[in-house]
C-alpha cells in the first residue's frame, strides 16, 4: 500500500515538473525575444520574454489589478530575467557601464521609469534581484502613445545623438539613450 502511494506521488511530481518545463521552457505563453544592434565596434544585445496584453490593464495601480503595478519591480518581460549584453563600455543614459552581461529591470511609474542594471545575469526573473548587486539606475520619461502595442517589445534605433534602447508595451514607451564610451 505504501509502495503504491509512493509511486503515485512520484508520478504526480514528475507530471508537475514536466508541465512546468513545457510551459516555461518549451512552449511559453510569452515567447523569447531578442533585440540587437551593431554600430561600428559596439555590439548590444537584449534577451527577454515578450508577454501579450490580452485585454489586461498593463501599467497602473495595484488596486486596479494592473499586470505591472507602479512603483514595483518588473523584470521587463516575463519568465526569465531580461539580460543586456555589451562588448565594450557605453554611456547608459550618461552613466558609465562596462562591457559584460547584466540583468536589466525597471520600476515603472506613470510619468517615468527607473531602469536598473544589476550584475545578476542569467537569473530566473520572478524574484527581484538583490539590490546590493545593482550597478546603476537611470530615470527616463514615459511617452504615451495613441496606438496600443499588443506584445511587449524591446528594440534599438539610431538617431543623430546615438542609439536608443526602446521599451514599448500597450500605450507606454520609454527610451534610454546609449552612446559608445
Amino acid at each position: 500500500m505504501i509502495k503504491k502511494i509512493f509511486i503515485a506521488l512520484i508520478g504526480f511530481f514528475l507530471i508537475v515538473v514536466f508541465y512546468f518545463a513545457y510551459a516555461v521552457l518549451i512552449n511559453p505563453k510569452s515567447p523569447k525575444g531578442n533585440a540587437s544592434i551593431i554600430e561600428k565596434d559596439l555590439e548590444l544585445n537584449v534577451s527577454y520574454s515578450r508577454p501579450y496584453k490580452n485585454n489586461r490593464l498593463i501599467f497602473g495601480e495595484k488596486k486596479d489589478s494592473a499586470l505591472v503595478p507602479f512603483n514595483e519591480y518588473w523584470r521587463l518581460g516575463a519568465n526569465f530575467a531580461t539580460e543586456l549584453s555589451l562588448n565594450r563600455s557605453i554611456l547608459f543614459s550618461e552613466k558609465n557601464l562596462n562591457a559584460g552581461s547584466y540583468r536589466m529591470y525597471a520600476i515603472p511609474n506613470s510619468k517615468s521609469w527607473e531602469v536598473i542594471i544589476n550584475s545578476e545575469a542569467g537569473a530566473f526573473g520572478f524574484n527581484p534581484p538583490d539590490k546590493k548587486n545593482d550597478i546603476l539606475s537611470v530615470i527616463v520619461p514615459v511617452q504615451e502613445k495613441d496606438q496600443s502595442l499588443e506584445q511587449f517589445t524591446i528594440d534599438f534605433n539610431k538617431d543623430s545623438l546615438g542609439i536608443n534602447l526602446i521599451m514599448h508595451w500597450d500605450k507606454t514607451k520609454v527610451l534610454v539613450p546609449i552612446k559608445p564610451n
